[in-house]
């Protein structure tokens, strides 16, 4: 009785350490910045006085918030294709023998490149390249005779928070490209052979085998991006800091705005919670679609 009693506790013990780590580092302040929401401090008056929901009054009838809100949901959806999508797309492709070894390494090395560079290198160098007239796509524009298609990339609210988007899509594709080819290779050649023989083209060898045997890395890697999206803040910050007339807020940057800028760190509080209350939602509703597929 005791030994079985040992083993069914063993497990436990072995998940114990990273649980402690998980409720001191992340689960404890995410209750506590939800407790603090629900005051109005600063870090002149840190003591604060209880306001019950009045932050989050605050924030939703604050347009700029709404603003941030549909930033960080265009953000997702646009990185969902591109970083999970054509991620995998890009992958099968590289894995496929229609290039050779040189080429596929010389491929994979160029689009994976950019995920290894800090943010702010990113940053300043893509908004060097969106600069109006000397930057190099303007410079291209004009050198193809589209000179008429040159804006002010980061400066015009409907083309700056695409330009912000992109640059994310052009740091990471790659990286998500790169752990697909792992999931990728993980299938049994098998599988593919069979639909050889059956005279089955490479299209329908992506669609019947590759996109089926990633599935479980397509829902985590969709998660992780949806993830990033919501959290997104630094290279917002780098390029645009928001602007221009919020065109580029998102809600990492509106957080910061309010707890560091504006000193309404109730407000702040409210914003982070409801980060933390899309991005759980999120990832639930992916894995109970996923189990329901």
């Amino acid at each position: 009785m005791p030994e079985r009693m040992g083993q069914r506790v063993l497990p436990y013990l072995f998940v114990l350490p990273a649980l402690v780590l998980l409720a001191a580092f992340v689960y404890g302040p995410a209750i506590e910045n939800m407790v603090y929401s629900l005051y109005s401090w600063s870090s002149m008056r840190p003591e604060g006085h209880f306001v019950g929901l009045e932050n989050y009054e605050a924030l939703f009838s604050n347009p700029v918030f709404w603003r941030a809100l549909i930033n960080n949901t265009l953000y997702a959806v646009i990185s969902v294709l591109f970083q999970v999508a054509f991620a995998l797309v890009l992958a099968a492709a590289l894995l496929s023998g229609i290039f050779n070894k040189r080429l596929q390494t010389l491929f994979r090395t160029s689009i994976f490149l950019p995920s290894i560079l800090p943010i702010t290198v990113v940053g300043l160098l893509w908004t060097l390249i969106y600069q109006p007239s000397i930057g190099l796509i303007d410079q291209l524009l004009s050198a193809t005779g589209l000179e008429a298609y040159s804006r002010v990339w980061l400066g015009e609210e409907r083309t700056a928070m695409i330009s912000v988007i992109m640059v994310s899509q052009w740091q990471y594709t790659g990286y998500m490209m790169v752990l697909f080819m792992v999931a990728i290779q993980a299938i049994p050649e098998d599988l593919y052979e069979a639909l050889r023989l059956e005279g089955a083209n490479r299209i329908q060898q992506f669609f019947y085998v590759t996109v089926p045997g990633v599935r479980e890395s397509t829902l985590i890697l969709t998660i992780v991006t949806i993830f990033g999206a919501f959290k997104v803040f630094d290279i917002v910050w780098v390029m645009t800091a928001g602007g221009p007339n919020n065109a580029t807020e998102v809600l990492g940057t509106h957080m910061y705005r309010a707890a560091f800028r504006n000193d309404v760190s109730g407000y702040a509080s409210a914003t982070a919670t409801v980060i933390f209350v899309i991005s759980i939602a999120v990832g639930f509703f992916q894995i109970k679609l996923q189990r329901e597929r």
